[in-house]
């Protein structure tokens, strides 16, 4: 563990620089290499805090790339254990093969659910897995004179010949994105623009916002509305909203799969028709009361889990947590389940994905950059994580049916 006494006169003048207050944490990456930098800021805070950082010091990620494009004031690194499920059969038109799933959490019994749940869909034949819209979002909002003004802005932005303009000047901003629609909502004088991108394979609400930002040129040069605010929150970005589910943001994916009788009495341990039932009261029912804009067991906790391992940005898990899953009876006893995610923000490429753990779990699904042809790796991941939230809501739902989710979590989460 480096001190003090290891830096030599160069680096312990920067310390006392920093803990005196005249050298700034940003300002160190301009005065010395990243690594050193991030040294010097950990030593700062252990002199002024009188402990010792044990263990974020120890890291294997590229230091240089990740303040260039992830991190500002980098200190260290967090760990979080990475455990793995599968194999996990996917049927999907860009991901149709057998995955071992890598999930990043602390939350004991979660790995082994989802892993439970792999087994029943593989041995039911597979999750079938479907994409019904790839879209990015950005909202931007302006405020026109009056209702008059922003009937004539609404009926503009519908002009398809304003479109095909507005098309044109995306592009120049972006090889791989395109603009594929805009929606117009009002309220009043304030008219919200909702753009929409295929960003191929980066999640790409960098990509957007840079691409409306310069179609908010033309805007204000042919039409002479001046935006309030580059996001006007109906985006959605990172928060729970009706929009999303409805209108779809990011990939829109469904995965299902069918359930013989026999194998839910042997792998989940409960009848078909109690699991059913605990799916209708707790995951319907119980939502719609409580108001929920999901209607799911614990498709966040999937997720979460794949999102942290594969590099995606973590706050869109709020979106991605809409989730709807039903179950219900065949005419042969059997249970089709499936889950139904309006809008998961993910890519694989951009962002985290850069990060050479993050990379490695990209690899193991085999998504990691970009796709041939573009966007196919995207949507691969999409069907994957699709497929495994499936898996979860399968064996969580099976176990609370069978009475298990306490001892479960007695003996693997305690």
């Amino acid at each position: 563990m480096t001190s003090r006494n290891d830096l030599n006169r160069e680096k312990k003048e920067l310390l006392d620089g920093v803990v005196s207050g005249s050298i700034s944490f940003h300002k160190l990456d301009s005065l010395t290499d990243k690594d050193t930098a991030v040294m010097i800021r950990r030593l700062a805070l252990e002199e002024g805090l009188e402990f010792n950082f044990d263990h974020i010091q120890n890291y294997s990620i590229d230091v240089e790339n990740a303040t260039k494009k992830n991190i500002e004031n980098m200190i260290g690194v967090i760990q979080i254990p990475l455990g793995v499920a599968g194999p996990l059969k996917v049927n999907g038109e860009f991901a149709d093969d057998l995955f071992q799933l890598p999930l990043a959490t602390t939350e004991g019994a979660l790995v082994a659910s989802v892993n439970r749940g792999c087994s029943v869909i593989t041995r039911s034949g597979g999750a079938n897995v479907r994409i019904f819209q790839d879209v990015m979002t950005r909202a931007p909002v302006f405020r026109l004179e009056n209702v008059i003004r922003a009937k004539e802005f609404y009926d503009w932005l519908n002009d398809p010949s304003v479109l095909s303009r507005m098309k044109a000047k995306a592009a120049e901003t972006t090889r791989f994105g395109e603009l594929v629609d805009v929606k117009a909502f009002v309220t009043g004088n304030t008219v919200y623009a909702r753009f929409s991108y295929n960003t191929k394979d980066a999640m790409g609400m960098n990509m957007v916002t840079i691409a409306t930002d310069a179609v908010l040129s033309l805007v204000q040069d042919e039409f002479g509305a001046i935006p309030v605010s580059l996001s006007g929150n109906m985006c959605t970005d990172k928060k729970p909203a009706a929009i999303n589910n409805i209108l779809g943001r990011g990939k829109t994916t469904i995965a299902d799969v069918t359930i013989p009788a026999e194998l839910v009495e042997e792998r989940l341990k409960c009848k078909p028709e109690t699991m059913v039932e605990v799916n209708y009261r707790k995951n319907m029912l119980g939502s719609a009361r409580a108001g929920s804009l999901g209607y799911n067991a614990h498709a966040a906790n999937i997720i979460a889990a794949m999102y942290i391992a594969c590099g995606q940005d973590p706050a869109h898990v709020v979106e991605g947590s809409s989730a709807i899953t039903t179950m219900e009876l065949t005419q042969y006893g059997d249970v089709y389940c499936s889950v139904t995610l309006p809008s998961m923000a993910i890519g694989t490429v951009g962002g985290g994905t850069n990060l050479g753990p993050q990379r490695d779990c990209l690899r193991l699904l085999g998504v990691s950059g970009s796709g041939a042809p573009p966007g196919s790796n995207a949507k691969k991941l999409a069907e994957i994580i699709a497929s495994a939230v499936l898996a979860g809501e399968i064996s969580l739902i099976g176990a609370q049916a069978a009475g298990h989710l306490a001892k479960a979590h007695a003996e693997l989460g305690r």
